[in-house]
């Protein structure tokens, strides 16, 4: 046991013969749970006793102690320090996480943000005095309209997954005013797609019906032909996809789903690849939503906030939620919030109690005017360029599921040159851990098998690209001449070991418990 009363097992292996009396690696502190590190019987803080009160829990009211343990400010200070060194940043190192965008948060947009007149408004503040933040909203969907090429947008989406629903919504209420709904009740769904796709489909009452990607990863229109019937109701298809390629075929494949009554509904997560490139508009589509969080600025994870604004064709505009701004005859700008508000639109409902995400709102506006027209296509650019800059470099040691061609904003690979290695996907992710990178999203997407998908984005340097490379190559090159024990057992230096994943997920302890006193000679 170590002296905080747990077993030594919970810190990792060290390689280094050299281990230390407290389990402290040099700078890298061993961490206790804060329960071990206060008590629960004393408090920081002197508070005096309150004035006898006449308790409205009723039966709610609790009964015992509320068990928070009582730390000094010293203690209390070093223990989340401790906890955020042990998290992994885009501002720690390069974030290759594929499919999530991990790009750099510029500190103008935090400080935009954290003005007055947008971070102390309130939802419920009257109209008059909010003028600014809405006049930003409006200005912000006028971007969004501007890049997407499409006609209206719906600002309250929270998320990626949550935009999804408000398109399929809106889809929905077109079809109900068709008076089609009943009889359309299928949504295509590409094999690549993003796993939330099939479920936001299936959430709102929607069937699913697959179709196949083609041997080089995308989805082809004769495919989507063979889907298509009177019972559709919309394709769900994400461009980029998945694999990071373009569908070449988008422009056909949305004119066989229009002439087939149905809608194209576009998953945007992507969209950082082609902002300033290509309008999705002007590519057919009907709905798609933006992650802010994602394209403008950022990174998401964390638990957010995110914002997932949509952007809707003229076929699906007058169906946008409330709320949605609107300007009125006197130039002032008004949220409309209510039907009986809403002249000449049916919004079929709304999606959160407010407008949105307005943190969100303003880091994205800044960030789109600090940038510029210009300096968002040079973004997407730069992305892309960094994605085949990678992939050039490890494509004569990791094996490319689609061929050695060029790809979009992320570079996947699949396990196929780890055959016969003794070393797995996972195992080559955790050794990356080692080195002292986040893995890259692995076994995703699910067409191909042991996928290893890295997004750079366009926040690194080549000198970061450069040494991301060196290190996956040194890898590989070790996986090659099997020195399996440099992955199996990884990570060695991690302040944790590895997990055993089976047993977390299938009996994970939620509930802390007071160590055993440990005897002391």
């Amino acid at each position: 046991m170590n002296i905080q009363g747990r077993p030594t097992s919970s810190v990792s292996v060290d390689m280094n013969p050299h281990q230390t009396f407290n389990g402290n690696r040099a700078l890298q502190l061993e961490e206790p749970l804060i329960f071990e590190t206060g008590r629960l019987d004393v408090t920081g803080v002197d508070i005096e006793a309150p004035a006898t009160v006449v308790s409205r829990l009723g039966a709610f009211e609790r009964k015992g102690s509320l068990g928070l343990p009582g730390l000094t400010e010293p203690e209390a200070m070093r223990h989340y320090v401790r906890l955020s060194q042990k998290n992994y940043s885009i501002d720690a190192g390069l974030y290759p996480l594929g499919s999530c965008t991990m790009k750099h948060n510029p500190r103008f947009n935090e400080a935009m943000a954290r003005l007055p007149g947008f971070s102390d408004v309130h939802p419920l503040q009257p109209q008059s005095t909010v003028q600014g933040a809405i006049a930003l909203i409006a200005q912000l969907s006028d971007w969004l309209l501007e890049l997407t090429g499409m006609q209206a947008a719906a600002m309250s989406p929270k998320a990626g997954a949550h935009g999804e629903m408000c398109g399929m919504m809106a889809i929905r209420a077109a079809l109900e005013a068709r008076g089609e709904a009943a009889s359309r009740k299928v949504v295509l769904v590409p094999d690549s797609a993003h796993g939330t796709n099939p479920a936001t489909a299936a959430a709102i009452g929607f069937s699913v019906r697959a179709v196949p990607a083609r041997s080089d990863g995308t989805v082809s229109v004769e495919a989507v032909k063979e889907a298509l019937g009177p019972d559709v109701a919309a394709i769900m298809l994400t461009n980029p996809n998945t694999c990071g390629l373009f569908e070449p075929q988008i422009v056909e494949i949305a004119a066989a789903v229009h002439e087939a009554g149905a809608y194209f509904y576009c998953d945007g997560a992507n969209f950082n690849a082609i902002v300033g490139k290509v309008r999705p508009g002007d590519l057919g589509v009907d709905a798609m939503h933006i992650n802010l969080h994602k394209t403008f600025s950022t990174p998401h994870g964390g638990g957010g906030p995110g914002s997932g604004p949509v952007v809707l064709s003229e076929r699906l505009a007058p169906f946008a939620p409330l709320p949605f701004v609107l300007k009125k005859d006197d130039g002032a700008l008004a949220l409309v919030e209510h039907d009986s508000e809403a002249e000449g639109a049916q919004p079929f409902g709304r999606m959160s109690a407010f407008h949105g995400q307005m943190g969100m709102f303003v880091r994205a506006y800044a960030y789109m005017l600090s940038h510029g027209g210009d300096g968002l296509k040079q973004a997407s650019e730069d992305a892309v360029l960094n994605a085949n800059y990678v992939r050039v470099g490890l494509r004569d040691l990791m094996s490319q599921p689609f061929g050695d061609k060029p790809c979009m904003h992320e570079a996947l690979f699949d396990d196929e040159w780890l055959k016969g290695t003794g070393v797995t996907t996972l195992d080559f992710a955790k050794a990356m851990i080692d080195e002292g990178y986040h893995p890259m999203t692995m076994y995703f997407p699910l067409v191909v098998h042991g996928a290893m998908l890295i997004e750079p984005t366009e926040s690194e340097s080549r000198a970061a690209l450069d040494l991301f490379i060196a290190t996956l190559r040194d890898l590989a090159m070790a996986a090659k001449a099997g020195k399996v024990d440099r992955f199996t057992g990884a990570p060695f230096h991690a302040p944790r070991s590895r997990l055993d994943e089976t047993r977390a997920a299938r009996a994970p302890v939620l509930r802390w418990s007071a160590p055993e006193p440990v005897a002391r000679g």
